[in-house]
C-alpha cells in the first residue's frame, strides 16, 4: 500500500426523502472507516454502511488498467473486489441546498476525500425542477461529449431519469468505473472521463458532467442490465448472452434458479431505488416535487433478428443446437411478467389508482423498451414467442419462433390503463435514436437514447431485418404500432430530399431532453461533434398538459 488511497468513484445521490438522502461511492479497499461530513463548516457527520459486491469481474473482454488487448491479463472472468459505502444524511430542509464531501480511511489509516458537492432533501411541490432524462448509454462514443454539453447548457440539473441500459455487460466492474475507453458509466455522469474524439484530424477530450454528485439519479432495467446463467461460460459477453427462461430452467435444473436463467444482482447491489412491495427495486414509484414517477421492469433478451442459423436468433435457434435444450435462446425472453394479470401489472392497476398517482401534477411513466419507434428494436411484438418446432420423423429440423401482434403486452395491456390514469410521458429507450409520438387522447411518447450511437431508424428507404414467409405480419418500416412521428417543432434535420425529418439517427449528431416542471415543457437539445466548437442546439419542444 505504498500509493496513496484513490475512491473509485465520486459520491452520488440516491433515495431523497423530505428530510434526508443517501451518499454512496465505491472503493477498491474495504478501509477501517467512511463518512460524509456536511453543513455548515462540515461539522455534521454521517458514518457509511459497508457492502461488497458479490458479482464484479473482469475477464478477457475487458479493457481495464493494463489490459488493452483482449486476454493480455485475464484469461477467463475473475473476481473484483468492490466496496460499496452508503451514508444516510438526514435533518434536510427541503428547498436548502447542503454542502457535503466523503472520506475513506484505508487500513492503514492513510485517507482520501472527495471534493465538495451539494445535497438536497427531495423537492417540495410547486419547486420547479430540470430533469435530465438519458439512456442507453453503454460506453458508447459520444455519452461523455452528450453528459458535458447537459451542464454546459442548462448548468446544475435536479434529477436524473435513466430508461435503462447504463453499460452493455452489468457484471463487468471497469464498464460502470474504469474502462480504458474514458467513457465507463459513473466517470461520464460525474465529469471524470476522459473520451476522446477525433474529426479532421483535430481531437477533442470529453470530460462529461458532473451530475449526480448534486442530483438524485432515479433508474430502470434494460435488457443490458440483466445478466444469464451464472458462472457457466468462458467470458461475460457470453454469460450475458445466455439469458434462460426461469420456466425452461425449472425443467432442467433443480435448483438455484436464479443463476440458472437471468439475474440483475449487480444493478441491484449499485444502486439505492425506491421500492415496491411486489417488485423491489425493479419496479416501483416515487414523488418527485411535482411528478409521480412509475418505473416499470418491461425489457427482453436482444437476439439477432437473423435468419442465418448460427446463431441463437430472435425468430430461429441455432441449426448446430437444436438437440441441445440447454443452449436453446427461447427468442426473445421477457424478464418480468406485465401481461394483464400478472404481479406487476396488478401493481401498476394499483398504483395509478392510488392519492399519490392522481392528485400528481404531472404524471409520468419510465421503462426500457419501447412502444412507438421508428427503431429496429420493437420488432417483433413485445409477447411471449410462441415456439414451433419441425421435425421429420423423430429428428427436430427447425426450431422457430412467432410473436403474435395482437398479443403485444405493452400495446394491449399497458399503454390503456396509462390512458385511462391521464398519464401525460410515457418515457423509454433501447433503440438509440431520438423520436417521439402522440396517442389520439394526447398521451406524449419519447424517445430520447441516440446520446452515444446510433443503429439507425426505419424509415424511408431503410428497412429493419424482418423474416418473410412467416405467420405474423413483421414491419419493417416506421412504427410498427401505428402512430406516426413527430417532427421537431423548432429546428429539424432536414433529409437528403430537403424535408424535415422526424427523427435524429445519426453518429455524430448527440441528443438530450431536459423536463423543466416549471414550465412544464420538454426540451431536446444536439450537440455535432464533428464541430467542437458549434452550439447546442434546441431542436424540439413540447407542453404537458
Amino acid at each position: 500500500m505504498t500509493s496513496a488511497p484513490q475512491l473509485l468513484t465520486d459520491p452520488f445521490l440516491q433515495l431523497p426523502t423530505e428530510t434526508s438522502v443517501q451518499v454512496v461511492w465505491f472503493t477498491e479497499f474495504a478501509g477501517v472507516n467512511h463518512t460524509v461530513t456536511y453543513g455548515e463548516n462540515f461539522k455534521q457527520t454521517a458514518k457509511a454502511n459497508i457492502t461488497k459486491l458479490t458479482r464484479t469481474r473482469e475477464d478477457q473482454e475487458s479493457k481495464v488498467a493494463n489490459q488493452t488487448k483482449d486476454g493480455q491479463i485475464y484469461q477467463k472472468p475473475v473476481l473484483r473486489d468492490i466496496w460499496r459505502h452508503e451514508a444516510e444524511v438526514t435533518g434536510l430542509t427541503p428547498g436548502v441546498r447542503v454542502n457535503y464531501r466523503v472520506t475513506s480511511v484505508r487500513e492503514d489509516n492513510e485517507s482520501v476525500s472527495s471534493d465538495v458537492f451539494t445535497l438536497a432533501a427531495t423537492p417540495k411541490l410547486d419547486t420547479p425542477l430540470k430533469i435530465l432524462l438519458t439512456s442507453d448509454h453503454q460506453l458508447k462514443p459520444m455519452t461523455s461529449a452528450n453528459l458535458q454539453k447537459v451542464v454546459e447548457t442548462v448548468g446544475r440539473v435536479d434529477g436524473v431519469w435513466f430508461a435503462g441500459d447504463l453499460i452493455n455487460i452489468s457484471d463487468r466492474a471497469s464498464e460502470w468505473f474504469d474502462d480504458n475507453s474514458g467513457g465507463a458509466l459513473f466517470p461520464g455522469l460525474q465529469g471524470r472521463a476522459k473520451y476522446e474524439m477525433t474529426h479532421d484530424g483535430v481531437k477533442t477530450i470529453y470530460t462529461g458532467g458532473q451530475i449526480i454528485q448534486h442530483a438524485p439519479m432515479f433508474t430502470c432495467i434494460g435488457n443490458h442490465e440483466v445478466m444469464g446463467r451464472f458462472a457457466r461460460m468462458g467470458s461475460l459477453n457470453d454469460e450475458f448472452d445466455d439469458t434462460f427462461p426461469r420456466v425452461a430452467a425449472q425443467k432442467i435444473y433443480q435448483d438455484n434458479l436464479i443463476d440458472n436463467s437471468f439475474n440483475t444482482n449487480t444493478y441491484e447491489e449499485i444502486f439505492s431505488l425506491p421500492k415496491s412491495k411486489e417488485g423491489g427495486k425493479r419496479y416501483y414509484a416515487v414523488t418527485f416535487g411535482d411528478v409521480r414517477l412509475v418505473v416499470l421492469y418491461a425489457t427482453n433478451m436482444w437476439r439477432t433478428p437473423s435468419l442465418n442459423g448460427k446463431n441463437k436468433g430472435r425468430y430461429r435457434e441455432a441449426e448446430k443446437d437444436l438437440n441441445n435444450l440447454e443452449n436453446w435462446g427461447y427468442g426473445q425472453v421477457i424478464y418480468e411478467p406485465i401481461a394483464k394479470g400478472s404481479k406487476q401489472y396488478n401493481w401498476l392497476e394499483a398504483e395509478l389508482n392510488s392519492p399519490e398517482f392522481q392528485q400528481a401534477k404531472y404524471k409520468v411513466v419510465m421503462f426500457h423498451h419501447p412502444p412507438h419507434t421508428l427503431g429496429d428494436n420493437i420488432v417483433p411484438a413485445y409477447t411471449e414467442p410462441v415456439q414451433i418446432i419441425e421435425r421429420d420423423d423423430n429428428n427436430i429440423k427447425a426450431v422457430r419462433y412467432e410473436y403474435p401482434k395482437d398479443a403485444d403486452y405493452i400495446i394491449r395491456d399497458v399503454v390503456p390503463i396509462l390512458e385511462a390514469a391521464n398519464v401525460q410521458l410515457v418515457f423509454y429507450g433501447h433503440s438509440h435514436l431520438w423520436n417521439r409520438f402522440v396517442s389520439p387522447s394526447g398521451m406524449h411518447f419519447l424517445e430520447t437514447s441516440n446520446v452515444g450511437n446510433t443503429y439507425g431508424a426505419a424509415w424511408g428507404d431503410r428497412k429493419r431485418e424482418v423474416p418473410i414467409g412467416y405467420q405474423e405480419d413483421y414491419v419493417n418500416v416506421g412504427d410498427p404500432n401505428g402512430l406516426e412521428p413527430i417532427v421537431p417543432t423548432i429546428s429539424p434535420l432536414l433529409g437528403e430530399d430537403g424535408k424535415p425529418m422526424p427523427y435524429i439517427a445519426s453518429n455524430d449528431i448527440t441528443v438530450f431532453s431536459i423536463f423543466d416542471t416549471g414550465a412544464g415543457t420538454i426540451s431536446s437539445y444536439r450537440f455535432d461533434t464533428r464541430k467542437p466548437d458549434s452550439e447546442v442546439l434546441k431542436f424540439d419542444e413540447f407542453k404537458l398538459k
